[in-house]
């Protein structure tokens, strides 16, 4: 079987037969480590002197409607699979004992993991959207069933507004499919990006796809204002649940952005840029002050996923290498350093369920491990140098600084003074969360917690060991994704 069907039908194949009796977490554990070696392999095979896709595979699934099982991956895919197969790795590895319907439980997570390693290797629409809707399915559970806090009101809240995402970007899918010649309708990605570099579809057919597309996308990736499942989501969601949504699974829709809108939309994505570029400092600054004035960690590490959303798109919007490959390293970063996060945000649930700031206080006495390893996770989230977060926001603000051809270069570098504000937002509710749990002198009660991180400090450290390796060498990832913007933006 090709490395990358592999990829996607491990987890798939593991998942199934834990729901048929097999060890749940040895079971589980076993895929996610298959799958993370898999991933670093087809990373570390992947030659990006060559232009295109590669590790081609394709099988016929409906010839007369030119529907092809069809994977491949390009600079950008291959990173964001590696970034699927780390968080998968570290989100089961930190997994605590589950007293109910254990098998149900890891069989999810592992459809979470082959729902978007099949979106992000898909080079076909139909499979790209179908593979992120098995991944969604599995996400309502966890937070259904295993949750916390109100996680019934979580479940339905994340479940209209991904549904309504998914329908409008289903919407918009069709409608970029029928603006192409009927002739020449495919779902090949391959074909469709060769069909709008000859200009097969035209400008004026391309503004109203495009704004399904970005609407669609947008809600999946927690746009301002349709932001506000993700924070109560990310709170009540199981702590593996949180790592791989927030890590992984959101990126789909800046994927999504990248592989299908701007590539094949270029004059509908011009179009709306204005309004993408007020839209994401909504996310930078309203959502940045939202999180100074949260009082639980699970709820700022929410919050703080959807605002550095905002910069991600930044880069988008300005639809040139530069901006672009700023992104898909930032949303790798992103990925890393949340997952980071909601791991150790996890740990310390265990002695405080609530997560309330002012509940905690001079932990980093009592557990310096723990502190030091978050510290570094904050830091890398702030965008501290030396890490890939700071690599990429700044290889963002570049791009943005000179947007491409047709675009309004002053409005980007409001965008820019904005972003540059948001950075100091971000120190603010960083130091202030880090504060309030790790300085000061400990309780009686606290002094006396069992430190978590001894035990499990290994997927934390994976996590930030890959951060600070691409952020010593953010060059290397640069150039992987670099190509394949070069091939499929407009000249």
């Amino acid at each position: 079987m090709p490395v990358l069907s592999l990829i996607i039908f491990i987890p798939l194949l593991a998942a199934l037969g834990i729901l048929l009796g097999a060890p749940a977490r040895k079971t589980a554990l076993g895929a996610a480590a298959a799958e993370f070696l898999l991933t670093l392999f087809t990373f570390l095979s992947y030659d990006k002197a060559k232009a295109g896709f590669q590790f081609l595979s394709s099988t016929p699934i409906a010839p007369e409607w030119n529907l092809n099982y069809l994977v491949g991956v390009d600079g950008l895919s291959v990173l964001m699979l590696l970034l699927t197969g780390i968080v998968t790795l570290a989100a089961i590895w930190v997994t605590p004992k589950i007293e109910k319907r254990e098998p149900l439980y890891y069989a999810c997570l592992l459809f979470i993991t082959a729902g978007a390693a099949g979106a992000f290797a898909s080079v076909d629409l139909f499979f790209l959207y179908a593979f992120h809707e098995l991944a969604l399915i599995p996400t309502f559970l966890l937070i259904g069933i295993w949750g916390s806090g109100e996680r019934h009101t979580a479940a339905w809240k994340i479940t209209i507004y991904l549904g309504l995402g998914s329908f409008i970007l289903l919407i918009g899918l069709l409608d970029l499919y029928l603006a192409v010649p009927e002739a020449l309708r495919t779902f090949n990605l391959i074909d469709l990006q060769k069909l709008a570099t000859s200009g097969a579809i035209p400008a004026a057919a391309q503004t109203r796809p495009y704004i399904f597309l970005l609407i669609g996308f947008g809600i999946l990736i927690s746009l301002f204002p349709f932001h506000t499942w993700a924070p109560a989501a990310y709170a009540s969601a199981p702590t593996p649940a949180a790592m791989l949504h927030a890590g992984v699974l959101k990126k789909f829709g800046l994927y999504g952005l990248m592989r299908v809108a701007i590539p094949l939309l270029p004059e509908g994505a011009k179009h709306w840029a204005n309004l993408l570029l007020i839209l994401l400092v909504g996310n930078i600054i309203y959502v940045g002050f939202a999180t100074i004035a949260q009082k639980k960690l699970d709820l700022l590490l929410g919050y703080s996923s959807v605002m550095h959303m905002g910069y991600i798109f930044l880069g988008v919007a300005a639809m040139n290498t530069i901006g672009l490959s700023g992104a898909a390293l930032l949303m790798f970063a992103h990925g890393l350093s949340i997952a980071a996060l909601f791991a150790m945000a996890g740990m310390l649930r265990a002695n405080r369920p609530q997560l309330a700031l002012d509940s905690f206080g001079g932990l980093a006495k009592s557990m310096p491990a723990l502190a030091f390893a978050f510290g570094l996770a904050a830091f890398a989230s702030i965008g501290l140098p030396g890490f890939a977060n700071f690599a990429s926001e700044m290889t963002v603000f570049f791009g943005a600084y000179k947007p491409a051809a047709g675009l309004d270069a002053s409005h980007f570098h409001l965008a820019v003074i904005f972003a540059l504000w948001g950075v100091v937002i971000s120190a603010v509710y960083m130091l202030r969360a880090y504060r309030a749990i790790f300085m000061g002198e400990p309780s009686k009660e606290a002094a006396a917690w069992p430190d978590p991180f001894k035990a499990l400090r290994w997927p934390v450290i994976l996590l930030l060991a890959v951060l600070l390796i691409a952020g010593f060498a953010p060059g290397k990832f640069l150039s992987l994704v670099q190509p394949t913007f070069d091939a499929v933006l407009p000249k």
